[in-house]
Formats: structure tokens, sequence, C-alpha cells
């Protein structure tokens, strides 16, 4: 069954409307046709069973047959990603969301030559959210994501956000694997983690001054292997890892 997106605050009646472009891909990708079942998302716990009740040149109108609550999962999973060359960071949103994160955080770090201010990168952020929109479609999940225009490291930290489990992916000497926190985690609250972040650098990590400030801000250096991993490799690896710890938790 297709799935189509659209936004909670038109998600209310008992006949939406997909507009531009989502009615251009039904009518002219998927050639959907009166009477025909479709799936709507509206990336905040609704999943909407529907029928196609019209079709026009540019829009769509379906009637909602049944709805469901998807709820959340008992934790938050934050991606902090350096943004890596090219359009490597739309696959790694992509992934991200297909593994069900909370929340991506864009990171303009030193070793990367992108630099975005403003517009630009509320403009990045827009067209970035599209990739996770796309991405829910495909994967059926109910919840979208949040892609956060991007940020330099050191603006991330000065917001003191609080994470139960805050891990940073570390090429340094000293990193452990990611399950020995989450298990001194449980010793020492008596509870099991309901919050982590990934942090993530680019090609050639973060510099060591990075990431002094971020372990010095409470993250735990994990490291991934005994292979240097490219930077979308290192953001599946994280999420994965923190997905199994989370879920078998939950």
């Amino acid at each position: 069954m297709h799935r189509f997106h659209i936004p909670p605050e038109q998600c209310k009646g008992a006949t939406l409307s997909l507009a531009a472009p989502e009615a251009h891909h039904a009518l002219h990708v998927l050639r959907v046709r009166r009477g025909e079942q479709i799936t709507v998302l509206d990336g905040a716990g609704a999943e909407l069973l529907c029928e196609v009740a019209d079709c026009s040149r540019d829009q769509v109108r379906v009637t909602v047959v049944r709805r469901n609550f998807i709820p959340r999962r008992p934790y938050r999973i934050t991606l902090l990603q350096a943004v890596p060359k090219g359009k490597i960071i739309e696959s790694i949103i992509q992934k991200a969301t297909e593994l069900g994160v909370d929340r991506i955080v864009p990171l303009l770090s030193e070793r990367i030559t992108l630099r975005l201010e403003g517009e630009d990168a509320a403009h990045k952020a827009a067209k970035w959210q599209l990739v996770a929109v796309e991405a829910i479609k495909q994967s059926g999940s109910a919840w979208l994501p949040r892609v956060e225009p991007p940020i330099t490291p050191g603006e991330f930290l000065a917001r003191h956000e609080k994470f139960d489990l805050p891990l940073i992916a570390s090429l340094q000497p000293g990193s452990r694997h990611a399950r020995e926190y989450f298990r001194a985690f449980e010793n020492e609250k008596a509870r099991r983690a309901e919050s982590a972040c990934a942090w993530v650098g680019p090609e050639g990590d973060f510099t060591p001054a990075e990431t002094a400030e971020i372990v010095s801000a409470g993250a735990f250096p994990i490291n991934l292997g005994p292979l240097v991993l490219r930077s979308e490799t290192a953001a599946v690896y994280c999420l994965s890892i923190l997905n199994y710890e989370l879920q078998s938790a939950s």
C-alpha cells in the first residue's frame, strides 16, 4: 500500500487533501485512482488508512477509513552528526530515520568545508527534513525525526542539554564498548536509560580539541571496532548499537 505524508495539523478532519508535491507523486508516478486505499502518516504517531475519494489535476482528496496511533518508544535518540562532503548527509538522515532516531543535529565541525549561517542554514534544514519525510514513507515509521539547522559542536554544547547516555564515537585511546556504559548506568541508577545521543565526527574524526570539549561536557567515548569507518558507516553503527541496547531494555 502506498504511503504519503500530511502534517499533523492538516490531518484532523474526516477528509484530507494531498497537495503538491505529494499529489503530483500520487497522480503522475504512482497513478492512484478513486477507490484505492492508501496510508497517510502525519509524523506525530498517527497512521491513517484512507480511501481516495477524488483526483483532480493537482490535488488528491481522501477519506479517512481508520485512524491508528502508534505510541512513541520509551526512549529517545539524538544523532549529532558532523556534515560530510557532498550529499552524504542525506543518506545519513535517511538511514537514521529508518533506524528510528528522534532528532538529527547536523554539526559544522572544524574539519568540514561547509559553512552555513542564517537563511542558508534554515534552507538546508528544510531540505534535509524532506529527506526524513521520504524515509518515513519508505519505512512506515509513524514518527518523523526533527532535523535541526546545522550548528557548531560548541553551540550545541552551550545549550547544556542532558542525556542519560551521551556517547561520542572516538578513535582516541581509552574509548570503550558502548555496552559498558549502559551496564554502568543501570547499576548506578537502578533503571534503564531513557535518552541517549551519539556524536559522530567527519572523515578524520573531530579534532582533539573538539573531542576534549565534548568529553569534558560529559560524553563517553566509545570505540567502533578495530577498523576506521567512514562517517556514514559510523553513524549507522552507533544508531544500531543504541537501538539494540535500548530496545532490549524496553
